[in-house]
């Protein structure tokens, strides 16, 4: 089974950016999500991320590289695994240039020459230690968890997971959904995370589910299920260039993957970590050294006391498990 990886970088130093970032939006504002500088700034770990994968997963077939065109300097372009992918290659013209990452993750299915299974990268995801294909996929299904969460939040990102979950009970029913597939849902595995789920079994809706801020393992082929569906309305919405309350985002693909059953039970939180830097940055960079998770995210927040020196601390601990340059690195 071939396995891609899909990762999305942004460079807000680059010249090029910079003038259609203003041309749309005017100015970095930290006071607003869409437009916050944590958004698109880049901190310089990205060669650890490709050192992360050629060291702890060497048995990747391709990592397609997407940006708006840009590429940092020190990028080996010619390395035979890797991709450079422009947003042009797979986005609609008409909605470019792009600044909402909500809209550059719905069009990957896409990517040209992407495998049907593809585990896909934030940035600020990487691993740190080995991971095998089966952490991802198992009999040619992602492994994913299926657990309900609740979502009474109020911000820009839970009005867009509504919005998703709007279509999933318009699509699914939830009954028929829970009996066909009740020992995924219910999986021990999951352990303490599960209990809203067995709690909610009645209510004839479905709620949010557990979004665990990691790589997440998809096939393309449920991407293309879901844009024959709400093909018009993913369509409208990719007018939105900056992150927007009416936005769909690749929730909806993962729900969507997890009600028709392609998945296998899996509680991602087993070996994977997501760490808010604005509150556990030390507790990151402990978990970087002690290498005790498979994949972590370091969450970035325009609001880090000390910034500077948290970024060091954790480079400091990069260095510590990924000293030598990778094959990716000139």
């Amino acid at each position: 089974m071939d396995i891609d990886f899909v990762i999305t970088w942004v460079d807000m130093n680059d010249p090029v950016w910079k003038t259609d970032f203003a041309t749309y939006s005017g100015r970095i504002d930290n006071s607003k999500n869409e437009l916050s500088e944590a958004r698109f700034r880049d901190y310089g770990f990205l060669k650890f991320w490709f050192r992360g994968v050629e060291k702890f997963a060497p048995w990747v077939r391709k990592i397609h590289f997407v940006t708006c065109g840009q590429k940092p300097e020190w990028l080996n372009e010619a390395h035979p695994k890797l991709v450079p992918v422009s947003h042009a290659d797979y986005i609609p013209a008409q909605f470019l240039p792009v600044f909402n990452s909500s809209l550059i993750e719905i069009y990957l299915h896409r990517i040209p020459d992407l495998a049907e299974h593809f585990v896909y990268f934030n940035d600020d995801f990487f691993l740190t230690s080995p991971v095998e294909k089966e952490r991802f996929f198992t009999d040619g299904l992602p492994n994913d968890i299926a657990a309900f969460r609740h979502n009474f939040g109020v911000g820009l990102w839970s009005k867009c997971l509504k919005n998703n979950i709007r279509i999933i009970n318009e699509r699914f029913d939830k009954r028929e959904v829970l009996q066909r597939s009740r020992d995924k849902w219910l999986n021990r595995s999951y352990g303490k995370r599960s209990r809203l789920t067995r709690l909610l079994q009645p209510y004839g809706k479905f709620i949010t589910l557990i979004t665990p801020h990691n790589a997440q393992p998809y096939l393309k082929s449920t991407f293309r299920e879901v844009w024959d569906y709400a093909g018009e309305r993913l369509r409208a919405v990719s007018e939105n260039r900056f992150r927007s309350a009416g936005d769909y985002t690749q929730e909806l693909f993962r729900t969507w993957q997890i009600c028709r059953s392609n998945f296998n039970p899996y509680n991602t939180y087993e070996n994977t970590k997501m760490f808010p830097l604005i509150l556990r940055s030390k507790q990151a960079v402990k978990a970087i050294r002690d290498q005790r998770y498979k994949l972590i995210c370091l969450n970035d927040n325009a609001h880090i006391r000390n910034y500077t020196q948290v970024m060091r601390e954790i480079e400091e601990a990069f260095e510590r498990i990924l000293p030598e340059k990778s094959s990716f690195e000139l």
